[in-house]
């Protein structure tokens, strides 16, 4: 397996995009037993944008391996109606790249870059059917916790407290 990096990049890249429509569509994948249409996958990114993953309140990490093609991607932003609380967005690990270490690393460097935002506590919310993302977050010290936002898409809301 190579290397990666891990570095902040504009969420709004070509190459970004097409990183974030490819995990959209592995949840549709996942909730549906089909491919999720276009129209589908658009309706889904403009109910929950991300051009926020963004300085001066927000962030977007990517992982690239040796030869820079991009294999995961994570972002965190600080939420306004929940004082000093950022909240996780966007993370995929590429297939090909998974159980690797790229989850863990890349949520590592989320919970840095939403401490040096000023954020004490993040907070994500998941489907049930992403097993593997709810079974990284609980071993990462995340818990249950109550919704925390009225997203139509969420069936679980963790919370941890950064130090």
């Amino acid at each position: 397996m190579s290397a990666w990096v891990i570095e902040a990049e504009p969420v709004d890249d070509a190459g970004i995009d097409a990183l974030i429509r490819e995990f959209t569509a592995e949840v549709g994948r996942r909730l549906l037993g089909r491919p999720a249409t276009g129209a589908e996958l658009r309706a889904v990114l403009d109910r929950d944008p991300h051009g926020d993953l963004a300085p001066p309140r927000g962030t977007f990490l990517v992982a690239r391996d040796d030869d820079g093609d991009l294999i995961g991607c994570v972002g965190a932003r600080l939420l306004d109606d929940l004082p000093a609380t950022a909240e996780l967005k966007r993370m995929y690990v590429r297939p090909a790249h998974r159980g690797a270490g790229v989850g863990r690393a890349l949520l590592v460097a989320a919970e840095q870059a939403a401490a040096a935002l000023g954020a004490t506590r993040i907070v994500l919310d998941t489907r049930t059917v992403l097993v593997e993302a709810r079974t990284l977050y609980s071993s990462h010290g995340y818990r249950e916790t109550a919704p925390y936002n009225d997203h139509g898409d969420a069936e679980h809301w963790y919370a941890k407290t950064l130090r």
